[in-house]
């Protein structure tokens, strides 16, 4: 019975190719014609020149987000506007490619309680390729913030966006709760010597060698949504100088593993190139737009 239902499919599916088969010529006719009409209709259709943006050019609507953005895109692919931050999201990885949020000490205060918030799945993004609490339950990894809630006080509503899967990524929980979390405070304590601390956070999948002397990027994924985790997690700081007179850059790249807290968080400062050759994005020609001094802290 099973093989007559097997060989009655393949009958089915052989006779409907047929068909479709015998009616390519047709098709292809009235393809033909349609084409005609329309290179004819295009004659008359005057072509415009199309101008091309560069990511530093981008702005978007005046709002509470608008000036996260005074220092360009660092890509522009899926950008997603927030109450006090702006990312970009990688459907492939289930997590941001970049969150860039502005710190002052403004959005540092203000009535906001954690309590009220809790971690949701981000509705924007297709259920295909969004990550879900299930995925994080279980695997042993944090739900690490990229914008952390801390750094959004002024609002509840800013702190409780924090809070979208969009904005997290599995981390390990020991650098979660310890260095990770100084390097977030280290942030926020920079707004009482700069004017305006701009935070651009985001994960990396560096190379490792192995035993056969060959470099792989290798990396693990959790929950059925396939959520990767992230080897390694960057922060680009962006500090505005209160007199004026210019701009000073650091990057971190911290390992997403346990780190002995009495290892100091210069030991992770790193070139700004490093970041954007192993990311992808691109920051200092975007800064280099907005002025005419840009200091790499690469040392301290």
């Amino acid at each position: 019975m099973k093989r007559w239902l097997q060989t009655g499919a393949t009958l089915l599916f052989g006779a409907g190719l047929g068909a479709s088969v015998s009616r390519l010529p047709s098709i292809r006719g009235r393809q033909e014609e349609e084409e005609e009409e329309g290179a004819d209709l295009l004659s008359r259709i005057p072509v415009l020149p199309v101008p091309t943006v560069q990511a530093s050019e981008l702005t978007v609507s005046p709002g509470g987000s608008a000036v996260v953005m005074k220092y360009g895109f660092p890509s522009l692919a899926n950008i997603k506007t927030r109450e006090s931050y702006i990312t970009s999201y990688d459907p492939r990885t289930r997590t941001a490619s970049w969150v860039i949020e502005r710190l002052n000490p403004a959005s540092l205060n203000g009535p906001s309680d954690r309590k009220y918030c809790d971690f949701k799945e981000d509705d924007s993004v297709h259920e295909f390729h969004r990550a879900t609490n299930a995925d994080y339950r279980g695997s042993g990894f944090d739900r690490g913030h990229l914008a952390a809630a801390a750094n959004h006080k002024w609002s509840q509503k800013a702190m409780a966006d924090t809070f979208y899967l969009s904005n997290v990524a599995p981390q390990n929980p020991h650098l979660n709760q310890k260095t990770w979390n100084n390097l977030e405070k280290l942030c926020r304590s920079l707004t009482k010597r700069y004017l305006n601390v701009y935070v651009c956070t985001g994960p990396l999948y560096l190379p490792r060698q192995e035993a056969d002397g060959k470099l792989y990027v290798r990396y693990q994924v959790i929950g059925q949504n396939h959520v990767a985790v992230p080897t390694h997690f960057f922060k680009v700081l962006i500090l505005e100088q209160t007199d004026g007179r210019g701009v000073e850059l650091r990057s971190y790249v911290l390992p997403n593993e346990p780190i002995d807290e009495r290892v100091p968080l210069e030991r992770f400062l790193v070139p700004i190139e490093m970041i954007e050759r192993a990311s992808g994005l691109l920051f200092v020609p975007n800064i280099m737009k907005r002025t005419s001094s840009l200091q790499a802290i690469t040392n301290r």
